[in-house]
């Protein structure tokens, strides 16, 4: 235990162990939770008239992780990421499409990354590596953007530039 605590005064760690890093950890887990529930009913009862068993397993697992992924977005949506305004003019569907590329990027995160670790790592270590960072780089991207903060811009932010004077020989010319 104290080992944890030492682990989590690290800068880095710190950051991990925060509440919204810990939320997302648990709305990713539950869709695992999803994904695997949804593949099994897929495989074993609604699609089992598919008599291919690639087919099958293919389809079984694009509906399953699009109910994984659907599952995540709201979750977060709701919970990780309650207190931050969601822009007024984004339709739910093009929100839903910004969370879910950005998902797509993690998992090609993730798949190049175990690849690369897998060179110098046993394989399921290599792939756990390259979970956690494509989970730490998921949670930046919808951070940042997907969930990002849409705060009107104060006034007061932006630069106030000054007038030119009129020149005095000119109006006197003019005259």
């Amino acid at each position: 235990m104290k080992r944890i605590a030492r682990l989590a005064e690290q800068p880095v760690m710190a950051w991990i162990f925060r509440k919204r890093f810990m939320k997302f950890g648990t709305v990713g887990a539950s869709g695992v939770v999803v994904n695997l529930g949804v593949l099994y009913l897929c495989q074993e009862f609604l699609f089992i008239a598919i008599q291919s068993p690639g087919m099958r397993l293919n389809v079984s697992l694009a509906v399953a992780i699009f109910c994984a992924t659907v599952n995540n977005f709201f979750w977060n949506r709701a919970w990780t990421w309650r207190d931050r305004k969601h822009h007024p003019d984004k339709h739910l569907i093009l929100h839903f499409g910004q969370y879910a590329l950005a998902c797509w990027v993690g998992i090609v995160l993730q798949v190049l990354l175990t690849k690369l670790f897998v060179i110098y790592l046993y394989y399921l270590i290599a792939n756990a590596t390259a979970i956690v960072l494509a989970s730490v780089f998921n949670f930046l991207v919808n951070n940042f953007w997907t969930f990002r903060s849409h705060k009107p811009v104060k006034e007061i932010a932006l630069p106030i530039i000054p007038e030119p004077e009129p020149d005095t020989e000119q109006e006197i010319g003019n005259k």
